[in-house]
């Protein structure tokens, strides 16, 4: 890339987000909680704010099915069943995120690890690069209200931004804030598929409450609230001592 042919707007701002970033600790942090209960609408803004990157174990997937790979055919299959894909695939797919540069001062993994033995095989593959798991954040909800907040979910899928109809709407309907193009609300965003992902986080993913608590590095959020109130209560223990140890 000719750096020459780059605007002094664009040049100036990218450097002074880098300039910004190189001050930021390095973190590796989880987005805990049933689907639909926003970890999707505040990953990319909180991964902004914080230098790191934003790693959506459903993006991840969603990107081989749609390149029509033999991986991707396998995955849209489990995917649409609400079924929980094989351990050793994910943990495959999030180690290619570790050397990846937007990831050069850590990550945020939502929709990953699922279960004790997800976690244990992710903190294994962390140590071997000198990291660990600094902070996980539980995004507490009734199942009750994320039938509503799933049906009314609309993404834009190359960035993963995430937006509600009725919560946390677009400035315009259908259209993604940033780059204009169109959103769209996804297969598995369904009454009959939520009930069994909820099933499915009941039984495999409530168990790593209890872990990351003895841990001591959990923070519950009551995700009910708006989601400019999540994140501001998120952010301000993040940039606290408590949130930065």
């Amino acid at each position: 890339m000719d750096l020459r042919n780059i605007p002094d707007e664009e040049f100036f701002a990218e450097f002074e987000r880098r300039s910004r970033c190189s001050q930021m600790m390095n973190r590796q942090m989880i987005l805990l909680g049933p689907p639909g209960s926003g970890k999707g609408t505040q990953g990319p803004k909180l991964a902004e704010e914080l230098c790191l990157c934003h790693v959506s174990s459903g993006d991840l997937l969603r990107d081989e099915t749609s390149r029509g790979t033999a991986l991707g055919v396998k995955a849209k299959e489990i995917m649409e069943r609400g079924d929980l894909v094989p351990d050793d695939l994910m943990i495959d797919m999030i180690k290619d995120q570790f050397n990846k540069p937007q990831c050069n001062k850590g990550m945020i993994l939502d929709g990953f690890p699922r279960t004790i033995p997800q976690v244990e095989k992710l903190e294994s593959e962390l140590n071997k690069v000198g990291k660990k798991i600094d902070n996980v954040v539980l995004f507490e909800i009734e199942d009750e209200l994320l039938y509503e907040r799933i049906s009314g979910r609309r993404v834009h899928l190359p960035s993963g931004r995430s937006y509600h109809v009725k919560y946390n709407p677009p400035k315009i309907e259908g259209i993604d804030d940033v780059t204009g193009e169109p959103l769209i609300q996804r297969k598995d965003d369904t009454h009959a598929t939520l009930e069994k992902r909820l099933k499915n986080y009941h039984s495999y993913t409530s168990p790593l409450i209890d872990y990351f608590t003895r841990k001591g590095n959990l923070l519950r959020l009551d995700a009910r609230q708006s989601a400019d109130k999540v994140f501001n209560q998120m952010f301000s223990f993040l940039k606290s001592p408590a949130g930065s140890h």
